[in-house]
């Protein structure tokens, strides 16, 4: 086996690389430098994104036994 390294700082040539690497059929891992800035996220998904962090918060106050989460039943019944 062997492994290239190739750094790409443009994401039309980055997408390009990956196009002809999946069509060769090659297995490739993506890294990013550490510190690289990434996008900021646009207001769908810091929405989505505050939602999976408060539900995260909640799963772990229920492990922790200091809330009680309602269970699916009571959820669809609600509706």
């Amino acid at each position: 086996m062997t492994t290239l390294t190739v750094n790409i700082d443009n994401k039309k040539s980055e997408k390009a690389v990956k196009a002809v690497l999946d069509a060769l059929g090659l297995s490739y891992n993506i890294e990013s430098e550490p510190g690289h800035a990434q996008r900021p996220l646009n207001k769908a998904e810091q929405r989505v994104y505050k939602n999976m962090k408060q539900s995260l918060e909640q799963i772990k106050l229920h492990q922790e036994g200091k809330i009680e989460l309602r269970d699916a039943r009571e959820l669809l019944n609600e509706l």
